[in-house]
């Protein structure tokens, strides 16, 4: 009874290290690659006017994403290394001289590597669709709707690609004052106009410019002839999309798994991509349990020493960067042809077999036992 209390404690102390190294090292990786992504939406801060928080909420719904890629990585890195310090500090020869056997030497280890497997899941498979779906619902209305009340006094600010518009100035009640708009949306009819006032108004497809006392000049292609038209009130739709169209198209990173593996796309050539993107969902998580797996056998495997080697972590590293190299060529041969998909499940499953096999199967226990048991003598 007491030699259960024992072990029971050892698996606490393990677990907890494991458990508290893993969220330090992914909350620290995740907020590195959050802050170098999120340089890519500073300039919607410096030159479209976007406030602060309203960044901070767009980039972070990017956080899940990061999170999915960053976990299996993290899982076999905290595994390495909490192992080894503890095998340089000697705790791992007490307890193997205690009878501690490599499976319950790895068990607290797997229990974290399980519970990281099944956060992958909800995030491969919940989150981060979701996550990435209201990122670019937001971003698509940042750009095409909300765009437009960001003008700035004095600025000439490019809501699209191929629409400008400057104000002069902006009075109290909203009134802007000195406006232009220079719209090439339409190529046969790029056109340049100026109103000496207007005003901001919501419309079915997005914000519009409701302009007065003001004139649109036009250049005729067929004449070259510069055409001049003053008006006393017009309106201007200052959205991106047209009024056919728009609604934003769903990317199949925000569909669901079911929409995936039996797609629908707009094109029939996305429909190999499509399946293995639902495939890579499932796929994915499986790889922090198998990653887990070559962490445990680096650390536990093989020929036991007292302080630890250099040899079989270096080996296990590039195993590792192999792995992630396959992982990434399996992915992309498998979106060219479906029937390479397996390919992409024994690149997650296979490595966790193997090493499972070879740290806690038989073979470990013939030539590495934990415990001697003395032959019977000889009569």
């Amino acid at each position: 009874m007491r030699s259960g209390k024992t072990f029971s404690r050892l698996d606490i102390y393990i677990f907890r290290q494991i458990l508290f190294a893993m969220v330090v090292a992914t909350g620290g990786l995740t907020a590195l690659v959050w802050l170098t992504q999120s340089l890519r939406f500073v300039d919607l801060v410096v030159n479209r006017g976007l406030s602060f928080l309203v960044f901070l909420h767009l980039t972070s719904l990017l956080i899940p994403s990061f999170v999915a890629v960053i976990l299996p990585i993290t899982t076999y890195v905290v595994i390495q290394f909490v192992y080894q310090r503890m095998a340089t500090d000697r705790e791992l020869t007490v307890m193997r001289a205690a009878g501690l056997s490599p499976w319950a030497l790895a068990r607290p280890a797997l229990a974290v590597a399980l519970l990281a497997t099944l956060t992958g899941y909800g995030l491969s498979l919940w989150a981060v669709p979701a996550s990435l779906s209201d990122f670019k619902q937001f971003q698509w209305e940042i750009r095409n709707r909300l765009a437009a009340f960001l003008l700035q006094d004095g600025v000439f600010t490019p809501l699209s690609d191929n629409l400008i518009v400057y104000v002069r100035s902006r009075d109290q009640d909203g009134t802007l004052r000195g406006i232009l708009v220079d719209d090439a949306r339409d190529p046969t009819a790029h056109a340049t106009i100026l109103a000496e006032r207007g005003r901001l108004i919501d419309g079915a497809n997005g914000p519009r410019v409701l302009l007065l006392d003001g004139s649109r000049q036009e250049i005729d292609h067929q004449t070259g002839r510069l055409d001049v038209l003053t008006f006393k009130q017009n309106e201007v739709d200052l959205a991106d999309s047209t009024k056919e169209n728009s609604a934003r198209p769903l990317d199949m990173s925000e569909r669901p798994l079911s929409d995936l593996l039996d797609p629908a796309p707009m094109f029939e050539r996305d429909r190999p991509k499509w399946i293995a993107e639902g495939h890579k969902r499932l796929t994915s998580p499986l790889t922090t349990l198998s990653y887990a797996m070559v962490g445990l056998f680096s650390a536990l495997g093989g020929m036991f020493r007292r302080h630890g080697g250099i040899a079989r972590p270096l080996i296990t590293v590039g195993a590792m960067v192999g792995l992630l190299a396959l992982g990434l060529a399996f992915g992309t041969l498998a979106a060219r042809d479906n029937s390479l998909v397996v390919l992409m499940w024994v690149h997650a499953a296979l490595p966790c077999i193997v090493c499972a096999w070879l740290l806690l199967g038989p073979s470990i226990r013939i030539f590495h036992p934990t415990r001697v048991v003395a032959e019977p003598a000889e009569a």
